[in-house]
């Protein structure tokens, strides 16, 4: 069974950009649909970005359509979360996902907090 773990998370001033990674242990990867949720204190968990199996088609959450961009290497077994021109109100424990059929998997998480 796959596991992921992320990292990249960490401190940055509004406007500024960070890239997550999730990488995941197994061999079944590239099968999974892969997804990057993220959720804020007091807030319920959203999906922010979304991405196939093969990496054809991707999905965003409308506050963040042009600013981030999910992408994936099957090859490493890694999918990523490019964060440009980011707000305060991106702060938020990012939380990646995979998907295969009944299968869901989680991620540990990683904090990214936008501040000046």
């Amino acid at each position: 069974q796959v596991q992921l773990v992320e990292s990249g998370g960490g401190l940055v001033q509004p406007g500024g950009s960070l890239r997550l990674s999730c990488a995941a242990s197994g061999t079944f990867f590239r099968f999974y649909a892969m997804g990057w949720y993220r959720q804020a204190p007091g807030k319920e968990r959203e999906l922010v970005a979304h991405i196939t199996s093969d990496g054809s088609r991707t999905n965003y959450v409308d506050s963040v359509k042009g600013r981030f961009t999910i992408s994936r290497d099957n090859a490493k077994n890694t999918v990523y979360l490019q964060m440009n021109s980011l707000k305060p109100e991106d702060t938020a424990v990012y939380y990646c996902n995979g998907n295969l059929g009944s299968l869901n998997i989680w991620g540990q998480g990683t904090l990214v907090t936008v501040s000046s």
